[in-house]
């Protein structure tokens, strides 16, 4: 069994403009710079002989390359567990960005495989927590609310595989996936967008 997800990658001087808002929470485990990533698709374990399947559903995507700007910051961990388990840059509305997720998630679907069922909120993770102290998660939201990238191009998606050890996950890039150029585009309904 293999462990995949479908991710964009954060070029070097988005990851540095991220290094000031990940501090200020005792406990938090931050993210290294080669685990910052936004997932468009976490797959989950799936045999070694779907693996060349849901390769050859991603390779057929055709989807136009667009730019994005992460925004803001936010936090998982809701309900009975009001407790934060991570925190997270967001990701401005982009219907381009949504488009491909939609291809993905359907590329992967058609293969037999399905998604992990949560709604797609686009997202960075910054860190993981076990037992974070509320005021200073919450100090951190209020500080780092405004919080605004530098604007970035997608040209590609990826194809990760990821193996749970002692240390954490460790990634390892399988595939790329190119994405088209830059210009106007329709979406499957016939909506058109810049």
């Amino acid at each position: 069994m293999i462990r995949l997800f479908v991710a964009l990658t954060v070029p070097n001087a988005v990851a540095q403009s991220l290094l000031p808002v990940q501090a200020g929470v005792p406990g938090a485990h931050w993210q290294e710079r080669d685990k910052l990533h936004l997932t468009l698709s976490f797959i989950g374990e799936v045999e070694g002989s779907a693996m060349a399947m849901i390769d050859d559903a991603l390779a057929g995507i055709d989807a136009p390359g667009f730019t994005l700007q992460l925004h803001g910051v936010g936090q998982f961990g809701e309900g009975k567990r009001a407790r934060a388990h991570a925190l997270w840059a967001g990701v401005r509305p982009n219907p381009a960005l949504e488009y491909l997720q939609h291809k993905v998630a359907n590329a992967i679907r058609r293969v037999g495989t399905l998604s992990d069922g949560h709604k797609y909120t686009p997202h960075l993770t910054l860190a993981r927590m076990r037992h974070p102290e509320p005021g200073k998660v919450v100090e951190w939201l209020t500080h780092h609310a405004l919080y605004t990238s530098p604007e970035f191009e997608a040209g590609a998606f990826h194809l990760y595989s990821s193996r749970l050890t002692s240390d954490g996950s460790l990634y390892r890039l399988e595939q790329s996936y190119s994405l088209q150029g830059f210009g106007d585009w329709e979406d499957e309904d016939g909506e058109a967008y810049d």
